[in-house]
């Protein structure tokens, strides 16, 4: 039986945020509920849809009324509660939601006094100055919420999803389309295989020679709320969340050639049928072949049809026209940047972080497992409210930390902290304190909306002091949620160069921070780089690698310009000398 646990997740981070809206309140009981479940669901590899009612409550952080509710899912396919909310908040109302400054009372005002139900809808609303006059919104208010339209890239017309949320999606679809018997391989592409921000839809290629059982699967996929198109090698569905999916079967020998066309991007694309048809070949989504044989040259794998071409392979996050076919036909693009070559997570929390769920020893543990050779161990400071750690408790973790140090000698272990950076540039704890850490993050979690110029401050600040030894998500942002501050990029970049504080590529899904062009920038001033994955439970460690990974392939980092891939040796002493 394939496990179907995945599914259950889903059904409940939609009721959780469904939830919130339905209460109208970020503090729903009945949200903090189901993310509980997820969390408790999260350790569990049985079936969950050979358990009982009591079997699921009997597990740890699971309610009645939750074991009910997947029940339900597994025996009749659906949830009537899900099935009802989901009728009161369509797709384009609970994207509304998700815009700063619009929590789920002012939705409700929103739709009920205005008529509010979709982004252009809004948008008409404030330019019309009608927002202001709402319970709770003023002239201010109306204005922010704007500039958070403009900022998030919203386009009047265009809808587009956050990588995290597509990304979450185009795994499900893969993890169930390689059981199917037919499939050979099931490769997601799009923008999506290229890791930009947000996609507008999501393209999936499959390699199989008997097309037709798969086109009826995906037709008539729990996920499809609409069907645009059903043929015999591509069938296009609607979800209900408004993602439009195209799903192609090509055969097998054809895999390279179609996985490479429907990645592009366009502009990438257009180059290389360019260098095909200047050596008499032409390139399409089946095959580099022979402009007048038409012989076939290279189809099979991506890498051979690039080799034909006369270039080095262009990992799918530079595919982006800015330069990388001039440079891998010289051979001089920068080694990419590989999961496996990370010899360390520099980032993480413990269940110590108010958003945390993993133990120290279980981090410690799949450092050990993941054949780490170091750990930071990164703990929110103080001053962040509700998740922060109090100066005693970190002191504590030290104590657990040098006796897990004996039982894990291969792991070095470095007792550091999330610092807060404050809205004048201010850092938690005293400077003896958190000059007496071996690794101290800093960065943005409040005061989003100050002035570019002091925003810049702020983070000079921090950047100068001595304990700091990483910028951390630089910006803040969210992807789809939450724009990332305002800075003086050069500036910073400058800085971070001058003093030696190296920049955190941060893997998390929903930041992926610093964006591409901060790293591009960053790497010609030559300032120094980690990837982190931010990770607040286990499973999130080995996951996030691969996107941050690709994330310093699309900012063009070379490898040996990432410091947690250098040998333990080299890293430690580049961590004493910093700045001593």
């Amino acid at each position: 039986m394939a496990n179907r646990n995945h599914e259950v997740d889903a059904l409940l981070r939609e009721l959780a945020e469904l939830s919130v809206l339905s209460d109208q309140s970020a503090q729903s009981f009945r949200a903090r509920a189901y993310e509980r479940a997820r969390h408790a669901l999260q350790a569990v590899h049985e079936p969950l849809e050979v358990m009982t009612e009591s079997q699921l409550v009997a597990l740890d952080g699971i309610g009645k009324a939750t074991a009910k509710k997947i029940r339900e899912y597994f025996d009749t396919g659906s949830v009537a509660k899900l099935t009802a909310l989901r009728e009161r908040f369509p797709p384009a109302v609970v994207e509304l939601s998700r815009i700063p400054g619009i929590g789920p009372k002012t939705l409700a005002r929103m739709r009920e006094a205005l008529q509010i139900e979709d982004l252009d809808g809004l948008r008409q609303a404030i330019a019309e100055e009608r927002l202001r006059g709402l319970e709770g919104l003023g002239a201010k208010s109306e204005a922010k919420i704007a500039k958070a339209i403009e900022r998030l890239g919203l386009k009047q017309g265009e809808r587009r999803t956050p990588i995290h949320r597509a990304m979450r999606l185009a795994e499900e679809l893969v993890a169930e389309l390689v059981e199917l018997p037919e499939v050979l391989q099931a490769v997601p592409c799009g923008s999506l295989r290229r890791q930009a921000e947000t996609v507008g839809d999501l393209d999936i290629v499959v390699a199989s020679v008997h097309p037709e059982p798969v086109m009826a699967w995906f037709a008539t996929h729990r996920l499809a709320a609409e069907v645009l198109a059903q043929g015999a090698t591509k069938t296009s569905i609607v979800t209900r969340g408004g993602l439009q999916v195209d799903l192609r079967v090509v055969e097998p020998e054809q895999l390279g050639a179609a996985t490479l066309y429907f990645t592009g991007s366009k502009g990438h694309n257009i180059r290389l049928r360019q260098l095909a048809m200047d050596r008499g070949l032409t390139l399409n989504e089946y095959a580099l072949a022979a402009s007048e044989s038409g012989e076939v040259v290279a189809a099979q794998t991506e890498s051979s049809i690039y080799a034909a071409l006369g270039m080095t392979f262009v990992p799918p996050p530079m595919r982006e026209d800015t330069g990388e076919v001039e440079a891998a036909l010289q051979g001089s693009l920068p080694e990419a940047l590989q999961p496996t070559d990370l010899l360390g997570d520099l980032h993480v929390h413990t269940d110590r972080s108010g958003d945390a769920r993993s133990s120290l020893q279980e981090m410690v543990a799949e450092a050990r497992r993941r054949g780490f050779a170091y750990l930071a161990i990164t703990d929110h400071a103080e001053d962040l409210p509700i998740n922060g750690v109090s100066r005693d408790e970190l002191e504590r973790q030290a104590e657990e930390m040098a006796a897990l140090q004996e039982h894990y000698p291969d792991v070095q272990l470095l007792r550091g902290c999330e610092l807060n950076i404050g809205p004048d540039g201010g850092l938690d704890y005293d400077p003896e304190f958190r000059h007496g850490m071996d690794w101290c993050i800093a960065a943005v979690h409040s005061h989003f909306d100050l002035p570019q110029a002091v925003q810049t401050r702020r983070l000079l600040k921090a950047i100068e002091d001595p304990s700091v030894k990483v910028v951390g998500h630089l910006t803040g942002r969210m992807i789809g949620r939450r724009p990332g501050i305002e800075l003086d990029l050069d500036t910073i970049l400058d800085a971070l160069a001058d003093t030696g504080v190296a920049l955190e590529i941060n893997a998390a899904l929903p930041r992926l921070d610093a964006a591409a062009p901060v790293l591009r920038r960053a790497v010609e001033r030559g300032v120094t780089f980690v990837v982190s994955t931010d990770s607040h439970h286990v499973s999130e460690m080995a996951r996030r690698a691969p996107f941050g990974a690709r994330q310093a392939q699309r900012g063009w980092v070379p490898k040996e310009r990432v410091a947690n891939t250098w040998p333990q040796e080299r890293f430690l002493e580049w961590v004493r000398d910093m700045r001593r």
